[in-house]
């Protein structure tokens, strides 16, 4: 895939990781919708603004009329409301999976037969380090992006006959808003942006954007013992 022949459209474009995404494609020379609750946040020269809650079926088929030529999807938009599996509000735990499950799957629907009839192309679902690891403390968060994962790995085996290649990019801390209270190491979402660009190019059915990210799947195979060795 040759970027600078693309149109993308990215989720949750207007800050974060989904603004340097749309940086990085566009720096490529690809058309970018640029997708927001709040479009009028967005403020990058060159690409086209969309409202868009990922939430919201009116507003995902809106969107699907208005960019009938993309060949990139990029669901990025995400949530994060810190909340624990047992002890947190059940609404909290809805909104993250309405968000990272059930919105990514709107999307999809949405979107692939668009990129169908456009000759096919990539869709590239931006995952978690900790859709593999729990951490203890965002129950709801790992949760959800695991179900996210599982999703992916179905739509690529589905998506793959009609010459959609789906991608789950990996990956831990970024220095974005979303982390800003964290005293962690963090990646610059520049390079990561970068790194999934490059996956997309290069059809990468799974992209591994950072060392924790490798750490935690190459202990998967180790199961519970590798994962958490604290737990006898």
């Amino acid at each position: 895939m040759i970027i600078s022949e693309q149109v993308a459209f990215v989720t949750g474009a207007n800050r974060g990781f989904g603004r340097h995404l749309t940086l990085e494609l566009l720096s490529r020379g690809a058309k970018v919708y640029a997708g927001a609750r709040n479009p009028e946040t967005i403020d990058i020269p060159g690409v086209t603004p969309v409202k868009l809650d990922i939430t919201n079926p009116q507003e995902v088929a809106a969107a699907a009329i208005l960019a009938k030529d993309v060949t990139i999807l990029i669901n990025n938009a995400g949530s994060s409301t810190g909340a624990s599996l047992l002890d947190d509000d059940v609404e909290k735990i809805h909104l993250e999976f309405d968000t990272h499950f059930f919105g990514t799957l709107s999307m999809v629907r949405t979107f692939a037969p668009i990129l169908e009839k456009n000759g096919g192309g990539s869709i590239l679902n931006v995952l978690s380090a900790l859709s593999w690891f729990s951490s203890g403390t965002v129950g709801a968060y790992s949760a959800a992006k695991a179900a996210e994962w599982a999703l992916t790995n179905d739509l690529r085996l589905n998506l793959y006959p009609h010459n959609i290649r789906v991608a789950g990019l990996h990956v831990g801390f970024m220095e974005t808003d979303m982390t800003n209270s964290l005293e962690v190491p963090k990646s610059n979402p520049a390079d990561i942006a970068k790194i999934a660009v490059d996956g997309i190019e290069s059809g990468s059915f799974e992209i591994i954007a950072d060392d924790d990210s490798r750490k935690i799947q190459s202990g998967l195979a180790g199961g519970v013992p590798a994962l958490y060795p604290y737990l006898s």
